[in-house]
């Protein structure tokens, strides 16, 4: 069976000012996968998510979603096609309450009865999000406030849900826990495109990985052989 194509960039070139950020880049995303993009600080990853997303515009290069052109779409419109960020550093509301924080995630969409269910499925996945609703999200742990970005991002109802360093700054245990849930969310129908610095973790729950260095993607492949491959182990597994 032919894996059905959700995303795909075409080779792909970004700029910061004159800084050449993403060189060439091409990859692309099948309907139900996990996908990792794994690389040292500074090497693209997130300047490859914020372009999905729309917050960057290639200066040559296609990205298409679902078959449709979405390079230099508005970043509004792109979480109206359904592709959802959760950025790096989490960025909640920190003066709105946690309920306020995933109602403001839903705010393109118009249907309360779904709303109400997928704040459900949120309460379900992330069952300290419903013990803290009325708490103020600045009070929140790191490992709560990333909860909160990632129920958040889920309120859109993504078809496709890009996270960036979701385990950065967390403790192993809830590092654990994350990465859990990212696959539960998959297994209930989401894509994910994960851009993550823990290589071993991100490899071990997606089916496909790239490799990123300095704006170029240099490997990719099945995750399970990228994790088996010397120079990946050296580069980025710690030996």
């Amino acid at each position: 069976m032919m894996a059905e194509n959700m995303l795909k960039i075409d080779d792909i070139n970004v700029y910061y000012g004159a800084i050449h950020a993403l060189k060439g880049i091409s990859l692309e995303v099948n309907k139900g996968e996990i996908v990792t993009l794994i690389g040292a600080n500074g090497a693209g990853k997130s300047t490859t998510l914020r372009t999905i997303s729309g917050l960057l515009k290639p200066r040559t290069g296609g990205i298409t979603f679902c078959g449709k052109d979405i390079a230099g779409m508005p970043a509004h419109k792109i979480v109206r096609e359904g592709i959802s960020q959760v950025p790096e550093g989490r960025r909640v509301f920190a003066e709105m309450t946690v309920r306020e924080n995933l109602d403001l995630g839903a705010f393109t969409r118009k249907d309360k009865d779904g709303i109400a269910q997928d704040l459900d499925m949120v309460y379900d996945l992330f069952p300290r999000l419903k013990e803290r609703a009325s708490q103020v999200a600045g009070t929140l742990s790191g490992g709560e406030q990333q909860m909160l970005a990632m129920g958040r991002a889920l309120m859109s109802r993504p078809q496709l849900l890009l996270l960036d360093e979701p385990s950065m700054g967390l403790a192993p245990m809830l590092i654990k826990e994350i990465f859990r849930i990212i696959v539960d969310i998959n297994k209930q129908g989401t894509t994910v495109l994960l851009v993550e610095q823990n290589a071993n973790m991100a490899l071990s729950i997606a089916n496909r990985a790239y490799v990123l260095e300095t704006g170029r993607i240099t490997l990719s492949g099945p995750a399970s052989e990228l994790a088996a491959s010397e120079d990946v182990r050296k580069a980025y597994l710690g030996g």
